[in-house]
């Protein structure tokens, strides 16, 4: 009898466990964490953001800069060009005229220059960032031109993140490429100027800026990263540390609307081989401009560049 009881028990227990539905896999929590953090979610545009963004000029920073190149580092310029416009979603291109399904943006086009010894190195990074909601950047976009060559990559915000990048460098060539929604660095910037309270701060998933990726020759894709915040009364500093990459950027900006960015530090690998070091690149503000620049091309405005250090 007790065998008896003994085998039924058995049988109840394996009709159990049998039954019990199948515990669905977990997603990985940094890949969860990127997601739901830029959901989409729709948020009023302040009466300050308007009259300080819509005022029909943009803003223009210039920066004296520190950057290490090839295990050296270089003294050079760097301008943070910020601006409003319309922009088309479909297209992702900026807009000809005013049309309903127009997409307001902040757009950044970021460029740095230095020289590394007999030949220069001019570089450009474009963010397209929608200001009414909590989304990835439509758009970005990065070139370099040196000596040797150019090299140019884009992403458009899609279905995916859809990327095409040209290298003159064989390992590296013409590619195209799909990617999951991850953080992207280069919003990151756009984000400080928008609304910096909606900043993440922990652990994510996050593709680097364009400008690292290729400059480094890494491999484009998203990698972990440590995102933290500290403010105070006068200046906060939005720091990303990629440990895998050994690489930390830490972006200084005012505490208080619009935000503006006083500088950045990056601590991060520099040359191949040998002369493979870590070093630390820099940029201090030199003076910021509220100005359509765009209808200052001719030659009476070339003082403008002198007030900007330039």
């Amino acid at each position: 009898m007790k065998t008896l009881i003994r085998i039924l028990s058995s049988l109840l227990l394996i009709s159990v466990v049998s039954c019990k539905e199948a515990t669905p896999e977990k997603k990985d929590d940094l890949a969860v964490n990127s997601e739901s953090r830029m959901e989409k979610t729709s948020k009023p545009i302040s009466e300050a953001f308007k009259k300080y963004w819509y005022a029909g000029d943009a803003e223009i920073t210039s920066y004296e800069l520190e950057q290490s190149r090839y295990g050296e580092i270089r003294n050079g310029k760097a301008v943070l060009i910020y601006v409003t416009e319309p922009f088309l979603k479909e297209e992702q291109v900026k807009a000809d005229g005013n049309k309903p399904d127009n997409v307001p943006v902040l757009k950044l086009n970021s460029t740095k220059k230095y020289l590394t010894g007999i030949y220069p190195y001019s570089i450009m990074s474009s963010t397209f960032s929608p200001v009414k909601d909590s989304g990835h950047a439509l758009k970005v976009s990065f070139s370099a031109q040196e000596w040797c060559g150019q090299v140019y990559t884009q992403l458009n915000n899609r279905e995916q993140f859809e990327i095409v990048s040209h290298s003159y460098f064989q390992s590296e060539g013409d590619q195209e490429l799909e990617l999951d929604k991850n953080l992207l660095e280069n919003e990151l910037w756009n984000m400080i100027r928008i609304k910096p309270e909606e900043l993440p701060v922990g652990t994510f998933e996050v593709i680097p800026s364009l400008e690292y990726i290729r400059l480094s020759h890494s491999e484009l894709k998203a990698y972990k990263a440590i995102l933290s915040l500290t403010t105070k009364a006068a200046i906060s500093s939005y720091k990303i540390e990629y440990p895998e990459l050994e690489r930390t950027l830490i972006i200084d900006f005012d505490s208080e609307f619009p935000y503006q960015i006083q500088g950045w530090s990056e601590y991060a690998l520099s040359g191949f081989g040998e002369n493979r070091k870590k070093l630390l690149s820099t940029a201090q503000k030199i003076k910021t401009l509220k100005t359509p620049y765009w209808r200052q091309n001719n030659n009476s405005y070339l003082p403008l560049r002198d007030t900007l250090g330039l």
